[in-house]
């Protein structure tokens, strides 16, 4: 049934959507949920991975899961650019909201609680026979025996 929305305008329903509460990343077991903040994948390869805020998720019938995100922004990418009192690795939230596919998720920022100096999560999960943390500085490479990266 449509709605008739103030001023006279007709909505139409969703039709075969549903809101989700979580949704695991593709090709791992890690699960982001709404409210989470999340690194996203850029359409350019060499660019570092946006960061944004997931506000909502939902899954059309054919199970395409899109999630609609506030974005953070780095100095150089505001109106005005890098400026000398921003830090080397500041982010800032924005008004910016956007929708976009799921898949593009490459996986969930740690957050900080300043009041007792924990993160969330409290534990980095290790790689390979070398058993480190990722280190998004870091060059990493598949390992030739167990195929991680």
């Amino acid at each position: 049934m449509a709605k008739t929305r103030p001023g006279g305008l007709i909505s139409k329903p969703k039709t075969g959507k549903r809101d989700l509460d979580s949704y695991t990343i593709r090709g791992t077991t890690k699960v982001v949920r709404v409210g989470d903040c999340v690194l996203m994948r850029p359409s350019d390869t060499g660019r570092p991975s946006y960061v944004a805020r997931i506000e909502g998720m939902e899954a059309d019938s054919r199970n395409n899961v899109k999630v609609r995100v506030r974005w953070y922004y780095r100095p150089e990418e505001s109106l005005g650019g890098r400026r000398q009192f921003h830090g080397a690795k500041e982010l800032f939230l924005s008004d910016h909201y956007d929708v976009q596919s799921a898949h593009t998720i490459e996986g969930k920022v740690f957050e900080y609680k300043a009041a007792t100096g924990g993160f969330t999560p409290d534990r980095v999960a290790v790689y390979c026979k070398c058993e480190m943390p990722y280190n998004p500085d870091d060059l990493m490479v598949q390992c030739e025996g167990c195929k991680d990266w």
